[in-house]
């Protein structure tokens, strides 16, 4: 089983920076997908950035060049650094976490989730 604990969410005016952290537990061998999502009220929870075997990322466009994601293998600690951040980023940011072998996604782990609220 694996534990994922995120922090850093909060309360930021618009064009402020936040830096989020997941810190993973358990059995994290080969625990090569870590993402973060968000959710907004009314809406789905939708894939914001992730990274990959420590070297692929993706971002989605509408957090391109202002959102960075980044891992610390010796901290088990995915981080997403948001900066210019804008209202429309209000969100639960919840971390997520699974295994890919031969191609194929294994495991579905997810923390709690941080509420970051950007006020205009």
């Amino acid at each position: 089983q694996v534990q994922l604990v995120e922090s850093g969410g909060g309360l930021v005016q618009a064009g402020g920076s936040l830096r989020l952290s997941c810190e993973a537990s358990g059995s994290i061998f080969n625990l090569n997908f870590m993402g973060w999502y968000r959710q907004a009220p009314g809406k789905q929870r939708d894939l914001v950035a992730s990274i990959q075997d420590s070297a692929t990322t993706y971002y989605a466009d509408s957090v391109k060049g202002r959102f960075t994601v980044s891992r610390d293998n010796a901290k088990s600690t995915v981080y997403l650094q948001m900066n210019s951040l804008k209202p429309e980023d209000t969100a639960v940011y919840f971390c997520h976490a699974h295994r890919v072998i031969g191609g194929l996604a294994t495991g579905n782990y997810w923390g709690q989730g941080t509420q970051v609220t950007v006020s205009s």
